[in-house]
């Protein structure tokens, strides 16, 4: 079965390799090489390919923004060619897209080409299904910052997120506890309240942040206030303000 394929990738050395490989395999047609997002979208529409290698990660649309942007009758197979994280290629795998990992390898683009040739090609209104349930489990992760980079005069390093006890407003920055430790960044209380995962930590006042799993019990305080009471024996109060943010938790609990 011939294979008439369209590359996006955004950086020259990565598109110029892909396409050589493809070249270089029978029955392989390359139609077009893009390095954006938008050629990738003309092309597509304009070639009607059986599959895309497409990079996740260009300036302005995206390879999550190209999917998007096609019809269910101009979807062709979608193989992704990403760096991201293992989190992503399980989802990838779970919504059956397959993906190569950069740099590309030859043997693993080979196995994708015989994937594609084997299977049929799936209903465009399956495909199509396919990429939203993708893109919403991916997009609900991005949501969750699973790390925050913290520097000192000596170093930056990364902190994951779930290893913090709970967050203190101090002006400018923001106080990380981690055990015993303090790790002071540059930042608001409101941003880093949304860029953390909801599902994990919790506004309880103006100056704190809780991580949910390191509760120990709470305690109910005067006028409709709260005593949050961590594992390590942290005593925080959660004020009337973020009663909202507390009666969730509780309802959960």
């Amino acid at each position: 079965m011939s294979l008439r394929a369209i590359v996006a990738d955004d950086e020259p050395m990565g598109r110029q390799r892909l396409v050589r490989l493809l070249q270089a395999e029978p029955e392989v047609e390359v139609l077009a090489a893009c390095e954006t997002g938008e050629q990738a979208l003309d092309a597509i529409r304009t070639h009607g390919p059986d599959v895309v290698f497409l990079d996740i990660q260009m300036p302005g649309l995206d390879g999550f923004g190209v999917v998007e942007s096609l019809e269910p009758d101009e979807m062709p197979a979608i193989v992704f060619v990403t760096a991201h994280d293992s989190y992503a290629v399980r989802a990838f795998e779970v919504h059956a897209f397959d993906y190569l990992l950069k740099p590309v390898d030859e043997e693993r683009l080979r196995t994708a080409l015989a994937r594609l040739r084997e299977r049929a090609a799936p209903a465009a209104e399956d495909a199509s299904q396919r990429v939203l349930a993708l893109l919403e489990r991916l997009h609900a992760r991005e949501r969750g910052l699973e790390r925050l980079v913290v520097r000192t005069q000596e170093r930056a390093f990364f902190l994951k997120t779930e290893t913090i006890d709970w967050i203190e407003a101090a002006g400018k920055y923001v106080h990380l506890h981690v055990g015993k430790i303090t790790h002071p960044i540059r930042g608001s209380m409101a941003s880093l309240e949304q860029e953390l995962d909801p599902a994990r930590f919790v506004r309880i006042s103006r100056s704190a942040i809780v991580n949910i799993d390191r509760i120990q019990e709470i305690q109910p305080w005067f006028q409709g206030d709260h005593v949050v009471i961590l594992q390590d024996r942290t005593r925080l109060t959660s004020t009337r303000g973020y009663r909202e943010n507390l009666q969730r938790l509780l309802g959960k609990q």
